[in-house]
């Protein structure tokens, strides 16, 4: 099978299922967006294989949801139909916060915004929550034109709060000192 279609090369792109649509639509930017996040996420799951296992293991699952909630916002759905996303469910985003949880329970409270940065593990965490927030608004903006499984949105909302403490998390691990939002700067 080649890589290259043509197909897209007028504009659009083929849904799930074979419609096509224009390539700057909603809905392709609502997976378009998913996508980046599970790229981004592949490079934090190769910065902590070598440290952690049990957290790459953990973040590749991530990227299994990730992709089936792409696979989802991917799929036409010309009736507007209460359709549910395979491979995702209700336990997936207490899994989510469980390990939000988890982290949380080891990190000193912060009375300050904290800027992103510090490890490159850290800094990879932030882009993967900053990425994860803009596909969340475009996921809330696909649902303003038609359903979209509620859970999809609050997987997304769950998982950019893990990634916030995740990136804390890597930081205090290695010793590395974070960043607080000086206002006075």
């Amino acid at each position: 099978m080649k890589v290259y279609t043509k197909g897209g090369d007028s504009g659009t792109t083929s849904l799930v299922g074979g419609a096509r649509i224009k390539k700057y639509g909603v809905r392709i930017e609502a997976y378009g967006t998913v996508d980046e996040i599970n790229s981004v996420v592949g490079m934090l799951a190769s910065a902590v294989k070598d440290r952690c296992e049990e957290w790459h293991n953990f973040l590749l699952v991530i990227q299994n949801k990730l992709f089936n909630i792409g696979c989802y916002l991917a799929t036409d759905n010309p009736d507007n139909a209460e359709t549910t996303p395979f491979g995702l469910c209700e336990a997936d985003v207490e899994h989510i916060e469980q390990a939000i949880d988890a982290i949380q329970a080891k990190l000193p409270q912060v009375n300050n915004f904290v800027l992103p940065g510090g490890s490159m593990e850290a800094s990879i965490a932030d882009l993967c929550r900053t990425t994860t927030r803009r596909a969340e608004r475009r996921v809330v903006e696909l649902a303003d034109e038609c359903f979209v499984n509620p859970l999809v949105i609050r997987y997304l909302n769950r998982l950019s709060d893990f990634f916030f403490v995740f990136a804390r998390f890597n930081n205090i691990e290695q010793h590395i000192a974070e960043n607080l939002w000086n206002k006075e700067c």
